[in-house]
Order: structure tokens, then C-alpha cells, then sequence
């Protein structure tokens, strides 16, 4: 549980407060430095030290053990190479920071303080709290890591996966699934394809007391089976980039792979292309599956894309991408339009995270609004509604439209692309 702040503070001792957090620093006599006299006390010393030894590359005070007096001992430690020591400080920003917060340090880390060969030690791996973007990380390194330490990621990857399905599998398995079998209604039922509970119901209004009957005015019929199962294919730029959208769209890949009315494909890319498509009964196979990092070739992943359009018309194309191609965005913008032309429903997401604002080839992304291709960012909780507006075949414009979410635009100046 996150330590709580120091109560009972007057509006100007808490901006004092405030500012002597920010500014940080000591005297070689543990006097304040940032010249505005303001002592911290315990808790806050404990804050400022964890913040110090990331942002300002000193070591800090841990407090590790509570002896019989109550109070907490500490001992200073340096990062160096020491993992117990990293992961020691990762407990101490567990307890003082609240979750988004820790979120944010965990990944400063990684990136200030050369965290990344740090990972590769298994004492640190049991001390991190999994998110998105930890995932990622370890996903990243995963060929460098001994095996041992490669296990433990996996267990750590395998929690964030375990969180992410609670809460958004369910919602596309439903979605999907409505839309599906919307898509198959009977309206013209014969005979032996009268749902006769649906209707009855449908027709309650209609009963005649006299002959003690119902009179239905609309028969409700069973759907009749498709001659095709509708097919969904994820394309995933696994640049460094677009470490989130790959975390995601492997989560989301399975689930869809889990439905047996939908044939799911699930298609990574750098420069090589590779095929995900048989791992996607463990969504944990499928992300350690990814190597995420590296350059990409868009083009050369649509090709391969290509022979899995068996029946285009029955086909969502989803390609997940910044769309910086370079020198292959006139390839990529012409296949993407065959895919179109051949009667598949082609979207681009230019990302699928939490935060839905990507930076991405604004160019690129006009072009291929202007062939009538939605473009736009997407965040895990609207992709359900997305993949089901997809399915039924409605426009994918009007509902993006409808849930606040900014299309790129033909020729337009291109802003953020925000999700609300």
C-alpha cells in the first residue's frame, strides 16, 4: 500500500513543500540547497532520495528493516551493476508512489540508468510490477537473457497478460461475437427455420384471445450458415515504436483466434515477416514470438499478407502501424488500396495503447485517407466496438465519428490524433 503524504499542512508549507521536492538536493551537511529553508521530514526524505537516485544518478537512503524501536533503519546504496540493490529501490517506489506514478520511474529507469542489462538479472525481474510497457521491455530483451531470467520474464509477461484478458476479453469475445451473429439473420425463414420462441415472443401483440393463438405478423428464423467464415487479419509493424500496439494486438489476436466462427491471423514484422497465426492459443507464445526493436518493411509483410485474402470480401484487414516507410510508402499505399479494391475491409491504426496519441508519417496517412482507408489511433477499450462495427460491415467513419475518435483526413494539416 502507497505510504500516505504528510497531512495537516498549511497551503503555503505545502507549496513550500512542493518546491523543495522538485528542486531536490542537500548540502554536503544535509542542509537544504535549494535555498528555500524547507526541512523534510521522514516521509518525504524517502521521496526525495528515490527521485535523487533517478533523476540526479546519486545514491539514496533505503529503508529496509523496521527494528524494535519503531523506526526504520536505513542503509545508502548506488545503483552500479547491483541488481538487489535496483530492485530494493523498486520496492521503495512501490510503497511511496501511487501506481501511474510508478509506472512513469519504472520506465525512466530503464532508459536513464542503463536498466536494461540490469533486467537481465532474476532478483530484479521478481521485484517488478507488470504493466504494459514492462512487458514490452522484457519482450525486447528476451534473447539476450539467460534462461533462468528468461522464465521469470515470461511469468512477468504472463501477469500482465492475465490482467489485460480480465478486462478486455470478455467485451470483444461479446462484441464479436453480436456482430457475428447479427450478420447471419434469417428474414425470410422456411419452414424448418422458424426460431418459434423468438417469435412468439417478437408477436406477443398480436395474440387473438378468441383463438386462444398467437397470429405472428414477422417470422424469426435460425441464421443460416455462411458459405465463408469471416476472416480477421492483425498486421504488426514490431518496431521499437510500437511496443504497446504489439503487446496489445497479441492479447487481442488470441481472443480472436478463440472464436470459432472467425478465422483469425495474427502477422509481425521488422524487416522479415513472421506468422504468429499457430501460437495463438497462448497469448504469452505469441508476444515472446515478437522482436520488437529494429527497422521495418511494410511492403514486404503486405506481400505476404496478400495470399491470405482467400475471400476478400468476407476479410478485416487491420495493418497496425506508425506507417514510417520511407522509400516502400508507395508500395505500401498500393497494396493496401488492392486490398481495398479486392473487396476487403482495410483499417490502420496507428496505434492500439493506452495513450492513442502516436507520433506517426502524417503524409502517409492523408494518402491513404484520401483512398477512403480509415486511419486513426485506438485505445484496448474501444477495439471491441471497432472489430464488431468491422464484421456487420457499417462505416467505420460514422462510428469512429460517433465515439469522438479523430480520423486522419484527405489533405488535411495533420494534428494529434487523440482517442476522445
Amino acid at each position: 500500500m502507497t505510504e500516505p503524504a504528510p497531512q495537516n499542512l498549511t497551503p503555503e508549507q505545502e507549496r513550500l513543500r512542493r518546491w523543495r521536492l522538485l528542486l531536490g538536493g542537500e548540502t554536503a551537511k544535509g542542509e537544504s540547497a535549494d535555498g528555500i529553508g524547507c526541512e523534510l521530514g521522514e516521509h518525504d526524505r524517502r521521496l526525495d532520495a528515490a527521485l535523487a537516485s533517478l533523476y540526479d544518478g546519486a545514491p539514496f537512503t533505503l529503508q529496509t528493516e523496521k527494528p524494535q524501536g519503531g523506526r526504520k533503519s536505513h542503509r545508502n546504496v548506488g545503483f552500479g551493476k547491483s541488481a538487489p540493490a535496483v530492485a530494493a529501490w523498486l520496492g521503495e517506489v512501490r510503497d511511496l508512489f501511487p501506481q501511474s506514478a510508478v509506472q512513469v520511474m519504472q520506465g525512466d529507469a530503464v532508459e536513464r540508468l542503463n536498466l536494461k542489462t540490469m533486467l537481465l538479472e532474476p532478483e530484479l525481474m521478481e521485484h517488478l510490477q507488470p504493466d504494459v510497457h514492462m512487458a514490452a521491455t522484457l519482450i525486447s530483451l528476451k534473447d539476450a537473457m539467460p534462461d533462468q531470467a528468461k522464465a521469470l520474464a515470461r511469468q512477468v509477461v504472463a501477469r500482465v497478460v492475465e490482467d489485460l484478458q480480465a478486462r478486455l476479453a470478455e467485451p470483444l469475445r461479446s462484441a464479436v461475437t453480436g456482430s457475428l451473429n447479427r450478420s447471419q439473420r434469417n428474414l425470410r425463414p422456411r419452414q424448418n427455420e422458424v426460431d418459434w420462441g423468438r417469435t412468439l415472443l417478437k408477436n406477443l401483440r398480436t395474440y387473438d384471445p378468441e383463438r386462444r393463438s398467437v397470429i405472428p405478423e414477422r417470422l424469426v428464423g435460425y441464421g443460416r450458415a455462411r458459405r465463408q467464415l469471416k476472416a480477421v487479419t492483425l498486421c504488426v509493424d514490431q518496431s521499437g515504436s510500437m511496443a504497446s500496439s504489439v503487446v496489445y494486438a497479441g492479447i487481442f489476436g488470441a481472443v480472436l483466434a478463440s472464436l470459432p466462427a472467425l478465422k483469425t491471423n495474427v502477422v509481425v514484422y521488422d524487416t522479415t515477416v513472421v506468422d504468429l497465426t499457430d501460437h495463438l492459443a497462448d497469448p504469452v507464445d505469441v508476444l515472446f514470438g515478437v522482436q520488437l526493436g529494429g527497422g521495418n518493411d511494410t511492403p514486404l509483410a503486405l506481400r505476404y499478407c496478400r495470399g491470405l485474402l482467400t475471400n476478400p470480401e468476407e476479410h478485416t484487414f487491420v495493418l497496425i502501424s506508425d506507417l514510417y516507410e520511407g522509400s516502400g510508402s508507395a508500395e505500401m499505399i498500393r497494396r493496401l488500396n488492392e486490398f481495398r479494391e479486392l473487396g476487403a475491409r482495410v483499417i490502420v491504426l496507428l496505434a492500439l495503447d493506452d495513450d492513442g496519441r502516436p507520433s506517426y508519417d502524417h503524409d502517409n496517412a492523408a494518402r491513404l485517407a484520401a483512398l477512403g482507408i480509415p486511419v486513426f489511433a485506438c485505445t484496448p477499450d474501444f477495439f471491441p466496438e471497432l472489430m464488431a462495427t468491422a464484421l456487420q460491415g457499417a462505416d467505420i467513419g460514422a462510428w469512429a465519428a460517433s465515439r469522438g475518435i479523430v480520423t486522419a483526413r484527405a489533405g488535411a494539416e495533420a494534428g494529434p490524433l487523440a482517442e476522445r
